[in-house]
């Protein structure tokens, strides 16, 4: 069995982890974010720095959660696909 995938995210200073708990954070643009990531099939968790998907996810899946991410420039400045 292959582990599960995952998206880390970097978030910008405001909402960065600790203290801004990135994307767990309270604001109701990272809640409105959240319930939208979930969506996706074979999201499995999300974390403050990650998004964590199951290890069957289609790659194109992967790739569209990635650069729907990229474009959430007002929280986040880096993405990368593990």
């Amino acid at each position: 069995m292959t582990a599960p995938r995952a998206i880390r995210v970097s978030c910008r200073d405001e909402f960065a982890a600790p203290a801004g708990q990135g994307l767990l954070t309270a604001d109701p643009r990272v809640r409105t974010l959240r319930r939208v990531l979930v969506s996706y099939p074979d999201v499995r968790y999300i974390l403050p720095d990650r998004i964590s998907l199951e290890a069957s996810a289609d790659p194109r899946t992967l790739d569209a959660v990635a650069r729907f991410l990229e474009r959430q420039h007002w929280l986040v400045t880096a993405v990368s696909v593990e």
